[in-house]
């Protein structure tokens, strides 16, 4: 009884629903605990079944969202901790208006859910429908923040196969249907409902141990050796012009040393995200410098690059064995207020610039996905930090790519939950594509992971070094690689027009 009424107090549910949010929140990486985070889900959605008005139910939506996203994401306070005199000032209120804006997108879901189910199947299905279609919308609204979909909590599992069939998104919605369950049975019969949401949970799982191959890694053909550089520079000593010279000379001696006695020197080197503190239009002796280091090895380097005009552009350049650049990519994807300044104008005045950003307003976007012919290793689709979340943009690719490589500064993030996430997130892409990903972080996470999704080889958080390993084969297209989002949009708008009928039918009937 006590419960009853802490539940149906304002306080009390709103409390509740945000310590299930906080919990639901355990499912994202480090921890990865899935199961918890659906159990919490499950009795998030039985709240939605209570006889409340739709705007109490939307208001605990909104508190179950907010402690999600704060535990979700409580890391986004660190990149404010760098320069602690200039940026420190505006950590609590990125977590805050972070946590709680995304879960506005919730509160719409549950509010609206509550408003148009007059019954509980209707609530539960409209539940499913529009919370599915929060997640969705927040993936592309505003640039997109598609960081800790509901989806991700099986990162790492075997129902994260699944995303070869249906993406991140398709991984959303079979759990809010699994989470619906014992809602959807009731309370005299929530054991029954527990019963069909593990069952329900677990079928994926089936398709990923059919799917996963019992045996070794399938090389690429030709045989190529990648060597992944990681000079673990700390963000806040990364730039200093004492410490700028340590770090470079850390690198070079990283590409230089001998491969383990039976190896092959690599084929392709990969250093981080904005690795070398010079322009690529002055770089010319340091590419020199590189090449001599790399002895007859390609170099994908991340720096930045200056265009005649004064646009400033986050680069990936590929170097020849004789130091000459053959080619280069520049970041389409942007991080908002980090790496530019929306209404940059308006916050100028007030002294506030993004993170990563110069003072002339931050980088330019490039003008979009490309793919980098890096002879016998193949053709490459390069991604820098952020743009690895977005799915569709690699299906915006003009061409079908033999492998994945991301080059990333996660030093921005910490050490206890981002680059853990960020890494989550490059292993769902792999799947989904069937792509083997090849990333270099700049203080970790750095590492192979094969075209199931599965890390193969990792450097430490947090430690210099450098990690040879064999290219993994590219698998077949994907389902997901050809259809994209396509068949879950489908069946949303099934089930859409069902729950209008449905209604409809009740209403009148």
């Amino acid at each position: 009884m006590n419960l009853e009424r802490t539940v149906q107090s304002r306080r009390g549910g709103l409390s509740l629903a945000f310590g299930l949010g906080l919990l639901c929140a355990a499912g994202q990486a480090p921890l990865g605990w899935a199961w918890l985070s659906l159990a919490a889900l499950a009795v998030a959605i039985a709240l939605l079944t209570l006889p409340e008005r739709w705007q109490v139910v939307a208001w605990r939506g909104w508190a179950f969202g907010t402690g999600y996203f704060a535990g979700g994401l409580f890391w986004i306070v660190e990149p404010f901790l760098v320069d602690l005199p200039r940026h420190g000032w505006m950590a609590p209120f990125a977590l805050v208006f972070l946590a709680g804006g995304l879960a506005l997108f919730w509160a719409a879901a549950f509010g609206l859910a509550a408003r148009f189910g007059r019954r509980r199947v209707l609530r539960i299905g409209w539940l499913v429908l529009l919370l599915t279609g929060a997640e969705i919308l927040r993936s592309f609204l505003f640039t997109g923040f598609p960081w800790v979909l509901i989806g991700h909590i099986w990162i790492g599992a075997p129902q994260m196969q699944f995303a070869a069939l249906a993406g991140a998104h398709g991984l959303t919605l079979f759990t809010l249907i699994a989470a619906a369950m014992p809602a959807l049975f009731g309370a005299r019969r929530a054991v029954l409902g527990v019963i069909a949401g593990a069952a329900l949970a677990s079928l994926p799982a089936g398709y990923g141990h059919f799917r996963l191959p019992p045996g070794p890694v399938v090389p690429a053909e030709p045989a190529q050796v990648i060597r992944l550089v990681q000079p673990n520079a700390p963000q806040h000593e990364k730039w200093d012009p004492d410490l700028v010279p340590l770090f470079y000379q850390r690198q070079l001696d990283l590409t230089s040393v001998d491969p383990v006695p039976g190896q092959k020197r690599p084929d392709v080197i990969i250093w981080p995200e904005t690795s070398i503190p010079w322009l690529l239009q002055y770089a010319e002796p340091a590419f020199a410098e590189m090449a001599e280091a790399a002895q007859g090895a390609q170099i994908l380097v991340g720096l930045q690059k200056q265009s005649a005009e004064g646009a400033w552009f986050n680069t990936m350049a590929v170097l020849a064995p004789d130091g000459t650049v053959e080619d280069s990519y520049d970041k389409h994807h942007l991080v908002p207020f980090g790496e530019y300044m929306p209404l940059m104008h308006v916050f100028a005045r007030w002294g506030v610039f993004g993170l990563a950003a110069n003072e002339t307003g931050g980088y330019t976007a490039g003008p979009g996905p490309a793919l980098l012919n890096l002879g016998t290793a193949g053709q490459v689709l390069p991604l820098i930090c952020y743009e690895a979340i977005f799915p569709n943009d690699i299906a915006r690719a003009p061409g079908r790519a033999d492998w994945l490589v991301q080059i990333t500064n996660d030093a921005w993030f910490g050490q206890v939950a981002g680059p853990w996430q960020h890494l989550a997130l490059a292993r769902l892409r792999a799947v989904e594509q069937g792509l083997p990903m090849l990333r270099a972080a700049n203080t970790g996470i750095s590492a192979a992971i094969d075209p199931y999704g599965r890390v193969i080889a990792a450097l430490p958080m947090g430690r210099a070094g450098k990690l040879d390993v064999v290219l993994p084969a590219p698998l077949a297209p994907t389902f997901y690689a050809q259809h994209a989002d396509l068949p879950v949009f489908l069946f949303l708008a099934v089930l859409f027009f069902s729950l209008v009928a449905f209604s409809r039918k009740t209403h009148f009937g």
